[in-house]
C-alpha cells in the first residue's frame, strides 16, 4: 500500500497537541512507519502590536492537519482515539484522500508566506486612518489608494486645510 494524504479534523487551537499525540500514539502502537508526515498548514502575517512591527504565523485552515499515512484498520484507530481529534474529513470509514497536487498548492502557499509575510490589517479605500510615524505623524485622513503588491498607501492628509496625497507604508498608520 501506498502512503497518501488525507484530512483530520481537530480541536480549533489545539493542532500542535493533535500532532505530538497522533505520533505518540502511533509509536506506542508501534506503528509509525506507518505515518510519514504530519501537516498543520500556516502563513506568515505581519501585524502592529503597541507600534512595534510582529510577524506571527496565522493557520491556514484552524482545527485541521493533513496526514500522509497507511489507512488500514489499525492506522484508523490510532487517528479516531488520539485527544483532541474529532476524525478524518470526508468520511467515517474510509474517508477520501487528498491528491499529491493539493497538498503541493498548499505548500507552496506555506513557502510563499514565509518568503513575503502579508499584512494582517486590510485597509480599504475611502476609509479613516491616522498617521502613526514619520513627518506626518498624528495627522488624520482618508486612503485615496490601497497598493497591496508594495503594502503601501496613499492617503490624502489634511495638512493647512488642504488634502494633500502622502503615500506610506501599511505600517505607518492605524485605522481610526
Amino acid at each position: 500500500m501506498s502512503k497518501q494524504w488525507y484530512i483530520i479534523h481537530t480541536y480549533s487551537g489545539h493542532e500542535e497537541k493533535a500532532m505530538r499525540a497522533l505520533l505518540d500514539r502511533a509509536k506506542a502502537a508501534g506503528k509509525e512507519d506507518m505515518f510519514d508526515e504530519v501537516l498543520i498548514p500556516k502563513e506568515t502575517v505581519v501585524e502592529i502590536v503597541k507600534g512595534q512591527r510582529k510577524t506571527t504565523k496565522r493557520k491556514f485552515f484552524p482545527g485541521y492537519i493533513l496526514v500522509r499515512m497507511d489507512l488500514d484498520d489499525e492506522t484508523w484507530h490510532i487517528v479516531r482515539g488520539t485527544p483532541k481529534i474529532t476524525g478524518f474529513v470526508g468520511g467515517d470509514k474510509k474517508p477520501p484522500a487528498i491528491s499529491e497536487e493539493e497538498v503541493a498548492r498548499m505548500t507552496q502557499q506555506i513557502q510563499e508566506g514565509a518568503a513575503k509575510p502579508k499584512p494582517k490589517i486590510a485597509f480599504e479605500e475611502g476609509e479613516n486612518v491616522r498617521v502613526t510615524s514619520g513627518p506626518f505623524a498624528n495627522f488624520s485622513g482618508f486612503i485615496d489608494e490601497v497598493m497591496e503588491d508594495k503594502e503601501k498607501l496613499r492617503v490624502m492628509v489634511h495638512v493647512f486645510g488642504r488634502a494633500t496625497p502622502v503615500v506610506l507604508d501599511y505600517t505607518n498608520v492605524e485605522k481610526a
